[in-house]
């Protein structure tokens, strides 16, 4: 169940912000009335701006632990809730409804509508996490004018996709050799794409708060089997070798796939990075909204509806100073086999600035070591 027209009008109770970090809407952004989180927004005309763009399922709030201390160096820092999320509305998440306006050039068309209204001709730099990253990375590619500067966080960018003249021969059906392994298993974006996947998460047995509780934690530096290596390549015996979490039993939902995986009352009680009353927020949130308005962004993907439009770019290079962050204990640098190193060459990144992997973080890194990136972004910041 899907209900954006539930999401609350008012903005996020400061008391569940960090000093310094506001919560505010802007009307009328191609189509949305978007909201967004906000810190050194004191004299904002007079400062470089930071854009920071979240991934799944995440939200803004994704973003506040940073906030603050970007905002203290001299920022004006800028965190939407994007189309499909939180307590932006405007958005259809039926799944029937349309793809179009969840598609990668019209999330960019989104951000550029923020910046108008916030009066930005440029940024000093877009920053993505997760999903986030790979939509940083295309407002850099198609618009180094105004995107100045890109740090993606945690999914690499392997570049626009090629053209039909220019792309290797199709590769074999991967799903539906996964399908025919000795444990039959099925990738998470394609089960993303499915009709059940939103009510399988939203309404799951094991309630919301505790399906994103072992979400969070089987993807985090805490889940002891999260020690990830390259693998060889993308076929179905490699990307086997990923947590149930990329690479699913067959037969599961993701909700029944994370409840082996739920962390104990003492491991809950002692989690610093997501105490309960911040894990609320997000429950609160996706209790409104359901997932589909972010499952629609896979959807995209994974139907290859939109390629052609992205295929314009093939050939393109990401000219801006660009870097990439993530926690050495994350998976997703490696689930597509290649990006990483591609992201990081002269063929899609030429002013490439460095690869960060930061020990005591898994996937959701500036969640789990703030500090940490908050030092990395810094340090690009300065050089660029």
């Amino acid at each position: 169940m899907t209900h954006p027209s539930l999401t609350p009008q008012d903005p996020l109770d400061p008391s569940l912000l960090p000093d310094g970090v506001r919560s505010r809407f802007v009307e009328d952004i191609n189509g949305l009335r978007m909201h967004l989180l906000e810190a050194g927004w004191e004299k904002a005309a007079d400062k470089p701006c930071l854009l920071l763009l979240h991934g799944f399922p995440e939200l803004a709030y994704s973003w506040r632990k940073v906030m603050p201390a970007l905002a203290e160096a001299g920022y004006h820092v800028v965190a939407p809730d994007q189309r499909g999320y939180g307590r932006t509305t405007g958005w259809d998440a039926e799944y029937d409804g349309p793809l179009t306006p969840f598609r990668p050039l019209n999330l960019l068309r989104d951000i550029l509508g923020l910046l108008a209204a916030l009066g930005r001709r440029h940024v000093e730099a877009v920053i993505g996490h997760d999903f986030g990253s790979p939509i940083a990375a295309t407002c850099a590619l198609v618009r180094p004018d105004v995107f100045r500067a890109l740090a993606m966080m945690s999914s690499p960018f392997p570049g626009p996709p090629k053209t039909p003249f220019e792309a290797p021969a199709a590769k074999a059906d991967v799903h539906a050799d996964l399908a025919a392994l000795a444990r039959p298993r099925k990738h998470y974006q394609w089960y993303y794409a499915t009709r059940p996947a939103n009510a399988d998460m939203t309404d799951c047995p094991q309630g919301l708060q505790a399906f994103l509780r072992a979400y969070y934690h089987h993807k985090s530096a805490d889940w002891p089997g999260n020690r990830p290596f390259r693998l060889d390549g993308w076929t179905a015996e490699a990307l086997a070798q990923m947590p149930t979490y990329y690479i699913m039993d067959l037969n599961e939902t993701m909700a029944q796939t994370v409840a082996k995986e739920m962390p104990s009352d003492a491991e809950i009680a002692a989690n610093s990075w997501l105490p309960e009353r911040e894990l609320a927020v997000y429950a609160g949130e996706y209790g409104r909204t359901g997932f589909q308005g972010g499952l629609q962004w896979y959807r995209c993907n994974t139907t290859g509806a939109f390629l052609s439009e992205q295929e314009v770019f093939s050939g393109r290079t990401i000219d801006v100073p660009a870097t990439f962050i993530a926690g050495a204990q994350d998976w997703g640098i490696h689930q597509f086999p290649g990006a990483l190193e591609a992201m990081a060459s002269d063929a899609v990144c030429p002013d490439w600035r460095g690869t960060h992997l930061i020990e005591g973080a898994g996937h959701w890194v500036q969640q789990e070591q703030p500090e940490a990136v908050v030092e990395q972004l810094l340090a690009f910041l300065r050089g660029v």
